[in-house]
């Protein structure tokens, strides 16, 4: 059975055309990708993103639970303050990429503390079952909320223009990786963050399942000088690939190292705190990956996709694609791929097999695009 999220016929109305993606009826564009992604870039878009996954971890050892099943140091979080980071599985893998929330004291009892933590969509199922495993351990209580949640995220440099005016937060004191709850267009308990997944700015605004499409209404059809524009997947993807974001499923998943990955940042190996895989992961270090995930571009015209395989000078298969597009910001083909370390030096080549033609392609460095700089 498909799911829907509460703005499924918004979308529809909006003439969107309409997927399956993470076991939910989604839009993927509007118009076309390139407007869609413009938008984000040089003024505001407005994605549904009501389809991800929100769980409250509270309770007196709510705090020893997140740092027993992620890689982040969740010590470090001050209320009002979010980190990312992952959930690493018992043989090297990753179980899901996932943003921690501190949350105000006024969510749990004395001397308790809360938590929420955002996972993908797909992963919902997964990665409750995966902290299960755990929980029992600690005087915590999770509580999945994912189906009374609607999420907005309202991306780009005029975002906040476009915002400002419906709430009574002051959003210049929100700054990158920080939240606040307050209320917008007159619905009350609204958390507003910035943490973004476009690298365009902007805030994602999450609301009760039964006000996100008050909320939408009131956003599109603003009177204001800022004119937002309604953003799929499509330019969702593209946006966070100018970025280097990883994409769960195509760029990492149950079998990738975080360090294979380039997540060594959100992967504190000395921390206070035993999780899953921890020593694999020292030992790694210490020994050095035989793979990496680098950012490529294309000399030519052509797209690498997802699953395209990556070949040495010898048209030997060394790696694999995991995510590509045409940069509608760069206007070049780009990707990122699995590659042995000794080809992931920026500047290093290899070729990209697309069919029966070979791709000639360049490791650079990522993000691909500057963004204050467009």
């Amino acid at each position: 059975m498909i799911l829907s999220t509460p703005l499924e016929s918004r979308h529809i109305d909006l003439g969107a055309k309409m997927t399956e993606f993470a076991g939910y009826n989604m839009p993927v564009l509007y118009t076309n990708l390139q407007e869609e992604h413009h938008a984000v870039r040089k003024s505001v878009g407005v994605f549904d993103v009501s389809h991800m996954g929100e769980f409250i971890v509270k309770g007196k050892q709510a705090l020893d639970l997140v740092q027993r099943i992620s890689s982040n140091d969740a010590s470090t979080l001050a209320i009002g303050q979010a980190q990312y980071s992952c959930l690493p599985n018992e043989t090297g893998g990753i179980v899901d990429d996932m943003l921690v929330y501190r949350l105000p004291q006024d969510m749990c009892a004395e001397g308790e503390q809360a938590f929420m933590l955002v996972v993908n969509a797909s992963n919902i199922h997964k990665d409750w079952d995966h902290i299960q495993k755990y929980a029992s351990a600690f005087d915590t209580r999770i509580i999945d909320i994912s189906d009374k949640t609607g999420l907005l995220a309202v991306q780009g440099p005029l975002a906040k223009a476009l915002l400002q005016p419906l709430t009574d937060v002051n959003l210049d004191e929100i700054p990158y990786y920080h939240f606040a709850k307050g209320t917008v267009a007159g619905i009350d308990n609204v958390l507003i963050s910035a943490t973004g997944y476009t690298g365009s700015g902007g805030f994602e605004l999450y609301v009760d399942s039964k006000d996100v499409v008050a909320m939408w209404d009131i956003i599109m059809n603003l009177d204001h000088p800022v004119k937002p524009v309604p953003a799929g997947l499509g330019a969702r993807d593209t946006l966070r690939l100018e970025m280097g974001y990883c994409l769960y499923g195509n760029d990492i998943d149950d079998t990738t190292s975080v360090l294979e990955a380039g997540l060594g940042w959100i992967t504190k190996l000395n921390k206070n705190s035993e999780f899953p895989s921890q020593e694999f992961f020292k030992k790694q270090k210490k020994s050095g990956v035989e793979k990496k995930l680098v950012g490529f571009v294309v000399d030519d015209r052509r797209v690498p996709r997802h699953g395209y395989p990556v070949c040495d000078a010898s048209g030997n298969e060394i790696g694999v694609v995991t995510s590509g597009t045409l940069s509608p910001t760069l206007q070049v083909p780009l990707g990122m791929a699995y590659v042995p370390t000794a080809y992931a030096a920026i500047g290093s080549t290899f070729d990209v097999k697309a069919g029966t033609k070979m791709l000639s392609a360049k490791v650079v460095p990522m993000p691909f695009v500057d963004v204050e700089n467009i």
